[in-house]
């Protein structure tokens, strides 16, 4: 089996007033014309959930209150995962690029978790006009920029 390296770039700084991304300094110069984007893709790293446990967690039982008794992992988002990467779409709302700090306005992450990546989200690419869900979750929102508002509380089961 080939082995992979992960490096992380940065740190997740959360608190209940404000989150944002800290760059290591080694990696300054890669946030050059960030500025103007809105937003980014962020893939983060689990790893309060970096156990083998969680790493062998393969379903999951009705995590979702409309949803299905028993949902694969790879059908949620949840943690626990064989890896445990994590994707989130985050609002950019200022650029510091000689402190190396994104600050963003919200991330569903903790407090120092370690950032792997970021690119900037384009339309173009990023975005899917009509996704395809399921019926159990078809009520969610629509977008980022709505979600805030919806009642998550009463989707979950954990």
């Amino acid at each position: 089996m080939e082995k992979y390296f992960i490096t992380p770039i940065g740190t997740l700084s959360v608190s209940d007033s404000e989150a944002k991304i800290r760059i290591e300094k080694q990696y300054l110069a890669a946030i050059t014309g960030l500025e103007g984007f809105g937003n980014l893709q962020v893939l983060w790293w689990f790893d309060h959930c970096d156990t083998f446990t969680c790493r062998s967690h393969l379903t999951e039982q009705k995590p979702y209150v409309h949803g299905p008794e028993v949902l694969g992992t790879f059908a949620t988002r949840s943690p626990m995962r064989p890896n445990p990467i994590a994707l989130s779409c985050v609002e950019i709302t200022y650029v510091d690029l000689e402190q190396g700090i994104i600050g963003i306005s919200y991330i569903d992450a903790l407090d120092e978790s370690p950032v792997l990546d970021i690119k900037p989200y384009t339309p173009s690419l990023d975005r899917v006009e009509k996704p395809e869900v399921p019926d159990w979750c078809r009520h969610w929102p629509d977008s980022v920029e709505t979600s805030g508002d919806f009642d998550w509380i009463n989707e979950f089961n954990f």
